[in-house]
């Protein structure tokens, strides 16, 4: 497995592909990251066409069993964030 791309190799890599600085480019990913947190946070979802979309959802509350005693517990009912991979970047990578 090949190791993931740091921080600042990305925007390296992005700035020498757009032919910006590392400060716009470090700037505008800043940007799109708070973005997408607003969105999500206030709207429930935020999408990035051809790489997926981050969506709030509501878990109900349901029974689960404690590993170590087997004693059957409740868990309550929470809001979670998961990112739905977009059909064009399955295609891609698979």
């Amino acid at each position: 497995m090949s190791k993931s791309m740091s921080k600042s190799q990305l925007h390296a890599l992005l700035a020498e592909k757009s032919g910006r600085s590392k400060k716009e480019v470090s700037d505008f990913l800043d940007l799109l990251v708070t973005t997408a947190y607003n969105e999500a946070k206030n709207g429930g979802e935020f999408s990035l066409p051809g790489l997926g979309k981050l969506v709030k959802k509501h878990r109900a509350a349901r029974q689960g069993r404690n590993p170590a005693t087997g004693a059957t517990i409740q868990i309550p009912a929470k809001t979670v964030l998961k990112f739905r991979v977009a059909k064009a970047a399955k295609d891609a990578i698979l």
